[in-house]
Parts: C-alpha cells; sequence; structure tokens
C-alpha cells in the first residue's frame, strides 16, 4: 500500500482571515488536494469513467454469488489527454460495481449525485485523520474516502455477501457504516486502497464535541496531545469524567437501542469486534452565537481576498450546489439553526424537547472491519496476564464485546 506521503503533494491553503455575510458557524482550517494530486486525480478520473460505464449497463433483477466477487479495471498506458493533471501511466479498478450500485440505492443515493459529489470539486483532506493512511471528505462534505489496507479490501470481501443482506432486510435503517464504492488505484506501481461511505456527520451543522465509545474503561482516555486539538476525540473515560449524557426522547431512544441491537447481532454472527459508536455533538445556541458573531464581523471587513485565492467554504455554506448528494435539501424550506433534512444526514438526531439545552446528535458505528482473528486472540491473552481476568479490557471474545458495548451506550443517555 503506498504511504499517503509518498502518494500524494496536498497544495496547503490557509483559511483567509476574511469573513463575508455569506459564512456561517466557524470557519475551517482545511487542506485542498488539487487534481495534480496522481492519486486523486485517477480516483476522480475512475469514478466519473465507472459510474458512466454502469448507467449503460442494465440493472440487474438480482445480485448473483459472482457480483460479490466481480470487479472492472481499466489501465491507461501512455496518456497524453490532459496530461498535467494525470499521470502517463495508472490503472483503477473497481470491487463489486453492481453490488455497491445496489448499496447505493438501498440508501437513497442516486449515481449521478455520488458521482457529482465525489468528482465535481476537489476532494478535501481531513485533519484529524487518525492512523497513516488518507482521510478525506467530498468538497460538499456528504461522503468520507478512507484509506484502506489489502487486508481490508479482504475482510470487506468477507462480509460484503451478509452486509448487503443486513441492509437489505433493515431496509437501510442501521448504525453501520454505509458502504458506498471500494476501488484500487494505481500509480507507479504503487497501489492505493480506497473506501467510500457516507459522512456520519453534517454537512452543514458543526460538531463542537466528539466521542469515540467502545465500553471499555482501559486505556480509553483521550491523550493530552488529543486533548489540545481544536476538536478533539475524546474516548469513554472522558465520556463518564465529562459526567456527558445524550438527551432525546424515550422513544427516539428506543429507535436508537433497536438499530444498535440488531446492528451488533450481525457483528456478533460476523465475529467482528473492536468497533466503536461515533458520537458527535451540536450545540446549536453556541453554533447561533458564532454565526451573530460572524455576521457581526462581515460589515467591518474587506470582501476582497487579499491572496487573491477563491475562499474555502465554512462549513455551513456546503450544499447550495444544485446538483450533488447535498442537494436533496433545496427542495425543502431553508433550514434554520440545529435543522436538518433526515434524508442527508441520516445519523443525526434532536435532543429531546426540555433538555438541558438545544443540541443535535450524529451517531454511528465506526471500525467494523476488525474480525476476531490470531492477532486480536494474542492482544487478548497479553492484556489478561496484564490486568487480571475480570479487568474490562477492549480485546475481548465478539460475544463478551458486544454485550459490553450494548450495556455500556444503554447508559449513556439521560
Amino acid at each position: 500500500m503506498t504511504s499517503p506521503g509518498a502518494a500524494s503533494n496536498p497544495l496547503n491553503i490557509l483559511s483567509p482571515k476574511r469573513k463575508t455575510k455569506k459564512r456561517h458557524f466557524v470557519q475551517q482550517k482545511v487542506e485542498v488536494f488539487r487534481a495534480n494530486d496522481p492519486v486523486l486525480s485517477v480516483l476522480v478520473w475512475g469514478v466519473n469513467h465507472s459510474i458512466e460505464d454502469l448507467s449503460q449497463v442494465p440493472v440487474p433483477v438480482m445480485l448473483l454469488p459472482d457480483d460479490f466477487k466481480a470487479n472492472t479495471k481499466m489501465k491507461v498506458s501512455n496518456h497524453l489527454f490532459n496530461k498535467e493533471n494525470l499521470p502517463g501511466q495508472f490503472k483503477f479498478k473497481e470491487y463489486c460495481p453492481q453490488v455497491f450500485r445496489n448499496l447505493r440505492e438501498r440508501f437513497g443515493i442516486m449515481d449521478q449525485d455520488y458521482q457529482v459529489s465525489l468528482a465535481r470539486s476537489a476532494l478535501v483532506k481531513d485533519g484529524d485523520g487518525q492512523g497513516l493512511g488518507l482521510l478525506l471528505t467530498s468538497y460538499d462534505r456528504t461522503l468520507v474516502v478512507k484509506e484502506i489496507s489489502s487486508e481490508e479490501v479482504e475482510d470487506m470481501h468477507n462480509i460484503l455477501s451478509e452486509y448487503h443482506q443486513h441492509i437489505v432486510t433493515c431496509h437501510g435503517s442501521t448504525l453501520l457504516p454505509q458502504f458506498l464504492a471500494m476501488y484500487r488505484v494505481t500509480v507507479e506501481n504503487e497501489d492505493t486502497y480506497l473506501l467510500v461511505m457516507r459522512n456520519m456527520f453534517s454537512h452543514r451543522l458543526l460538531i463542537h464535541r466528539k466521542y469515540d465509545l467502545k465500553g471499555s474503561l482501559v486505556s480509553r482516555e483521550a491523550s493530552f496531545k488529543e486533548k489540545v486539538k481544536e476538536l478533539p476525540t475524546y474516548k469513554d473515560v472522558d465520556f463518564r469524567n465529562n459526567m456527558q449524557k445524550v438527551y432525546v426522547s424515550e422513544e427516539e431512544k428506543d429507535k436508537l437501542m433497536d438499530k444498535i441491537n440488531r446492528d451488533v447481532e450481525f457483528l456478533v454472527h460476523m465475529k467482528i469486534m473492536d468497533y466503536s459508536l461515533l458520537l458527535g455533538i451540536h450545540d446549536v445556541e453556541r453554533a447561533e452565537r458564532e454565526e451573530e458573531e460572524e455576521m457581526e464581523s462581515s460589515y467591518e471587513e474587506e470582501e476582497e481576498d487579499e491572496n487573491g485565492l477563491a475562499p474555502v467554504p465554512a462549513l455551513g455554506s456546503y450544499g447550495t450546489s444544485p446538483e450533488g448528494i447535498a442537494s436533496y435539501m433545496n427542495s425543502f424550506k431553508p433550514l434554520g439553526p440545529g435543522e436538518f433534512n433526515p434524508y442527508v444526514d441520516v445519523y443525526a438526531i434532536q435532543s429531546a424537547v426540555g433538555a438541558p439545552q438545544r443540541e443535535v446528535y450524529f451517531m454511528g458505528l465506526i471500525d467494523v472491519l476488525t474480525q476476531y482473528d490470531t492477532k486480536k486472540k494474542a492482544a487478548h491473552a497479553a492484556k489478561t496476564v496484564k490486568h487480571g481476568a475480570g479487568a474490562e479490557i477492549s480485546t475481548v471474545h465478539p460475544e463478551q464485546y458486544a454485550k459490553r458495548f450494548r450495556e455500556f451506550i444503554a447508559n449513556i443517555f439521560a
């Protein structure tokens, strides 16, 4: 697998200091990948070609076992057209195209909108990406592109058939990641594997607090280095120490726990563990205050960007394109503070009436490709020796992990 340093040459663009009347919430510092990055250029090229090719192929009446092993490959040599953006030689591979097309449809995403959201504008690097691989967000912030290992590609193939059946059974109503496509990009004989998912967070509502919860208290506290970040990822111990609670109605809580129980049963069946609940919290009052400050300062500052560069849009200004996944909201009335379109922000839940503060919660299950293999068994044995057999350690058997996880999550609600 290619290292991101070798594969990409990102152009750093600092967010302009000026603020305009159109901005909402807080200006984000982002790093934009320009089209001259070879891996991302080939990804965009490949997505455009694969969606166009797929549109010429009739939708099958039903998926067959071979569809879950299929792939399409494109190899380009001595490429001369658009050579300032694309390398002279490259390969692009799409895994299980009919299966992922079917999944996109079940998740309510049309291929044309998927293509626009992913390939129309430059992808944005998520500066908070964990691990060494690329973590990118589509320009309209509806999609996430994550670099994965060849082993994870194999893991995805191992679960894809039953994952698809699970999505069919639950009619797309799930807290699992919405897997939308999987690709391999080869540039200079280096392979980069990319997994495309729906963004669990909002494309327009800023996240103010974020937690990664596994249901274990052993080594589950954010480091000092993490805590000083602008948006830290807190963990289970922090959740407890902060006396954090999720304020939703009983009805919403029951719906959530039904989804979690159904999804976790699937993960146990697949012998998957080490997953987390990703919880993002949008503070409505804080967002309103920040927007008012933005509006006030916009009258005092120049509209011209001193660098002559196009301003990087603030989070709240995404989704105004007439096309793409975020455009689903355009047919509705304008959204006010803390409001969202459930067809776009599918992981979002409003806080209950009478909650201590108005909040919007984003909840989904992440890191669902870790199967209980020899490596996990060895880690479990080592931690048992260190912490004792009764300690709450994170590497346990899938059934134990699921039981502890569900019990912890059931207690995060007020």
